[in-house]
């Protein structure tokens, strides 16, 4: 994939998770900030961060439990570590740091 199609793709993906947010009644403040950084805050102060990493073509997710890295396979991003997709586990992430239950697959 070439860094305009990973960029497509990313872009995509942290709208999709910005709309998943929207609709959600957890207590989660987001900002997509320049550069394709998405940073969620949670009532508690803690953070989780998304962002686009163009050179490896991964999407990183920083959250209290740990760092993750998802790359592209087929029509998903999956954890370069335990092949988790990234829907599945930020939802687990969000839940587990907002204290109420946040689906976003």
């Amino acid at each position: 994939m070439n860094e305009s199609e990973f960029n497509a793709l990313a872009g995509a993906t942290l709208s999709l998770i910005e709309q998943k947010l929207d609709a959600c009644d957890a207590d989660v403040d987001y900002e997509l900030v320049p550069g394709g950084v998405l940073e969620l805050e949670f009532a508690d102060g803690s953070k989780i961060i998304v962002n686009k990493h163009v050179v490896a073509q991964e999407i990183w997710v920083a959250a209290r439990s740990g760092g993750f890295h998802f790359r592209r396979d087929g029509e998903v991003w999956r954890d370069t570590r335990d092949g988790s997709e990234l829907l599945e586990k930020l939802g687990r992430l969000v839940t587990a740091q907002a204290g109420e239950e946040v689906v976003f697959s």
